[in-house]
């Protein structure tokens, strides 16, 4: 799984969900990174779970997280077991 969430315009991050039908059973992680559009220098890994015995993962940052134009967030887990997932960004725009 890799996917990205681009609003376009200034936003904050509010929260994630990740939901797998079954636990992952793989020793791989679920990891939310900021992609920043001011350059390499500035992304950063923000929260990474274990999945092996994890079927949800509700990610609040402490606070919501202000983006700024053009930056986005990137999640991955390589699924190597192949389960079926759904995934929830909770973000606000027009800040």
């Amino acid at each position: 799984m890799a996917v990205t969430v681009a609003p376009g315009g200034a936003w904050q991050l509010i929260e994630v969900r990740l939901h797998l039908d079954i636990v992952g059973g793989a020793a791989e992680n679920f990891t939310i990174a900021m992609d920043a559009v001011t350059g390499a220098v500035y992304d950063h890994l923000l929260f990474t779970q274990a999945m092996a015995a994890v079927t949800d993962v509700q990610w609040f940052p402490t606070r919501p997280i202000t983006m700024l134009r053009g930056d986005e967030i990137d999640m991955a887990y390589a699924n190597t077991n192949n389960r079926t997932w759904g995934l929830e960004v909770v973000w606000q725009g027009g800040i």
